[in-house]
């Protein structure tokens, strides 16, 4: 879906005030009543324009106060500390870490004790943990708590590859009722006084639904907020978001905040989500791959104050070589940092006048010195392409049928004889 934001745009909140060429912009928040909308002020071709955004609307996850109501998605081999580092340089919210496996947690696997790290930089710190078995997940959970690893934990049921959900993980497990609300019941009082959320699709199917009896039982077990990514686990990543769906849970679970999760490819997007149904704040994934800068985009339309973007190639690029020497940190090695750079090529310079000879040393490229040399080469002046640069990124694929454990869906109940086979759900790395 792509965004009706006019190419080569600037944005930041209104009450701001352009002077000089830079268009220096400043918040005067007093000129803003709290019953109206905040305005997002756009420059196009030095004129300035406005369009009408939402109210200023924070979000309260347990006692964790966010001034915007945006949330990171965790994505697997995306949202590390660089990767999120990085947008909250842009903007503001709750960045989520990659999906760490519970089990792996528990055994202090080397890789998954190092994605658990967070920067001084980062606060709140998040974890999203993955598990099928309550009692690990609960233990790694006490792990997190003690050692003092983050301050809000997400639980994850809405992962759709196959090695998960054919031994009954991610997307596949709400659909055993008692299983689900007993993972949520043992994780929460495991968490303490840290908050602990859920984040899931609509089902496993259209025939067999369950974000609605699942949103009621995260409530009653005490999660302090719930996600809905408005799929099902068929759809993998295809077709259009039922946003209804996020509707009809907010209107379902009414004592903690509902997010909503789909096709969120610009601020409008985000806006729209909320005004379409009354979600209590969004949680962005694939729509900010290769575009940091969205979390600053966000912020303006949601009322906060932000640094107004002019996506040339230029800034591009600039944001494209932060993200390189952050990953490098993150890494504490060159040669992988830039390796692990390579699949953010495309996502940057979408729809951007860059050769294929570039693209390719981009994508091929083992140190920052190549980097530099190849973004040096780069039109810098060149404008914001607009609609070649919008909409759909990241993988999206086609309807399939979900892979299940034999027999799965013939009962709500898990029986005794699938619990090992489940665990082996939890044998990859964390982030994978």
């Amino acid at each position: 879906m792509a965004s009706n934001r006019p190419a080569g745009v600037r944005t930041t909140v209104d009450g701001c005030r352009e002077s000089g060429a830079a268009g220096d912009a400043q918040v005067n928040d007093s000129q803003l009543g709290s019953s109206h909308p905040h305005r997002l002020c756009v420059w196009e071709n030095g004129r300035d324009m406005t369009l009408a955004t939402a109210p200023a609307r924070p979000l309260r996850i347990g006692p964790i106060d966010l001034d915007v109501p945006v949330v990171l998605a965790p994505m697997a081999g995306i949202t590390n500390t660089a990767f999120r580092r990085l947008c909250r340089e842009y903007g503001a919210g709750l960045y989520v870490s990659e999906m760490i496996t519970s089990r792996a947690l528990v055994e202090r696997n080397e890789v998954t004790m190092r994605l658990i790290r967070h920067h001084e930089s980062e606060t709140p710190r998040s974890i999203q943990l993955y598990g099928v078995d309550p009692k690990t997940i609960a233990e790694a959970v006490r792990i997190i708590v003690a050692e003092d690893h983050a301050d809000h934990i997400d639980l994850n049921f809405g992962c759709p590859v196959p090695k998960v959900t054919r031994r009954g993980g991610g997307a596949a497990l709400p659909w055993k009722s008692k299983l689900f609300a007993d993972i949520v019941d043992q994780a929460v009082k495991a968490a303490g006084s840290i908050p602990l959320t859920v984040k899931m699709r609509k089902g496993i199917d259209r025939d067999h639904l369950t974000f609605l009896e699942a949103g009621r039982a995260a409530e009653d077990a005490g999660a302090a907020a719930v996600a809905l990514h408005a799929r099902t686990a068929s759809e993998f990543y295809s077709g259009h978001a039922d946003w209804n769906a996020i509707g009809e849970l907010k209107q379902a679970v009414t004592s903690i905040p509902v997010l909503g999760n789909g096709d969120i490819w610009s601020a409008e997007d985000a806006v729209r989500m909320m005004e379409q149904t009354d979600c209590d704040g969004v949680v962005v994934g694939r729509g900010c791959l290769g575009r940091p800068w969205l979390f600053g985009e966000l912020a303006a339309a949601f009322g906060a104050e932000s640094h107004p973007v002019d996506a040339t190639l230029g800034f591009v690029a600039n944001a494209f070589r932060r993200h390189a020497q952050l990953l490098v940190e993150f890494f504490d090695d060159e040669d992988r940092g830039c390796r692990d750079i390579r699949k953010h090529v495309s996502w940057y310079f979408k729809g951007y006048p860059v050769g294929g000879d570039i693209r390719t040393g981009l994508a091929t490229s083992s140190s920052l010195a190549e980097i530099d040399e190849l973004l040096g080469r780069l039109d810098h002046t060149a404008p914001y392409p607009g609609a070649d640069a919008e909409g759909q990124r990241g993988r999206s694929g086609h309807p399939k049928r979900p892979a299940l454990p034999d027999k799965w869906l013939e009962s709500r109940e898990i029986e005794s004889s699938a619990s090992e086979m489940m665990r082996g759900a939890e044998i990859e790395n964390s982030g994978g």
